[in-house]
C-alpha cells in the first residue's frame, strides 16, 4: 500500500487538478475522477442506510459491500489495476437470491419510501446506477475492468430488493405507485 497522508491539505489540487493513483495528474472534472468520486459517494449512503439501525446481518453485509466499493473506488483511481472480480459479482448474486425468494412478486412499480431505511436505501440505489453509467462512460474512453460495471449493476440490484426488504420490517409496508390517483 502507499503512503497514508500526514497533512489533510496539500495545496497541489488548488490548480483544479489532482494525482491518480498512478502518481499522473488529470483534471478534477476528469471521469475518472467522477467515477471513483460517485463510488465514495455511494460508500458514504450506504454508511447512512446502516446507521439506519438495521438488522445486523443486513448491517453485516452492508458493510462488507462497502469494503468491496472501497477496493473499487481504488480499482478506478489506479489505471490498470483491478480489485472487483467474479467472486465478488457471485457473492452479490447469492445475497440478492436469498433475498428475493422471500419477497411477493412485483406487480405494480414501488416508490421510494416505506421507512427510513428503505428510503435511504433508494437514494444508494439511485447513486449506484448513476455510478454504473458513469463507469459505462468511462469505459468507451478508457480501459477499466469490467467487473467494475457488473458489480454496480448487481449491486443496484441487490440495493432494489433491500429497499424491499426494510420496507416490510416491523409490520411496514412499501409504497406503491397509483397510476389512477388522479381518476
Amino acid at each position: 500500500m502507499g503512503h497514508r497522508l500526514s497533512k489533510i491539505y496539500t495545496r497541489t489540487g488548488d490548480s483544479g487538478s489532482t494525482g491518480l493513483g498512478d502518481g499522473s495528474r488529470v483534471e478534477k472534472d476528469n471521469l475518472r475522477i467522477d467515477c471513483y468520486g460517485t463510488v465514495d459517494e455511494l460508500n458514504s449512503q450506504i454508511g447512512v442506510v446502516i446507521a439506519c439501525e438495521v438488522d445486523k446481518s443486513l448491517a453485516s453485509i452492508l458493510l462488507n459491500i462497502q469494503h468491496d466499493l472501497f477496493d473499487l473506488g481504488s480499482e478506478l483511481c489506479i489505471p490498470g489495476y483491478s480489485a472487483i472480480t467474479d467472486a465478488n459479482i457471485e457473492q452479490l448474486e447469492n445475497i440478492l437470491d436469498q433475498y428475493n425468494a422471500d419477497l411477493p412478486a412485483l406487480k405494480e412499480f414501488i416508490l421510494p419510501g416505506g421507512t427510513m431505511a428503505a428510503a435511504t436505501c433508494h437514494v444508494a440505489r439511485t447513486v449506484c446506477r448513476r455510478c454504473e453509467r458513469l463507469c459505462v462512460s468511462l469505459a468507451r474512453e478508457d480501459n477499466i475492468n469490467p467487473n467494475a460495471v457488473k458489480y454496480l449493476n448487481r449491486l443496484s440490484d441487490l440495493l432494489f430488493v433491500l429497499c424491499r426488504v426494510f420496507a416490510r420490517q416491523n409490520g411496514a409496508k412499501e409504497v406503491l405507485w397509483d397510476k389512477n390517483r388522479l381518476k
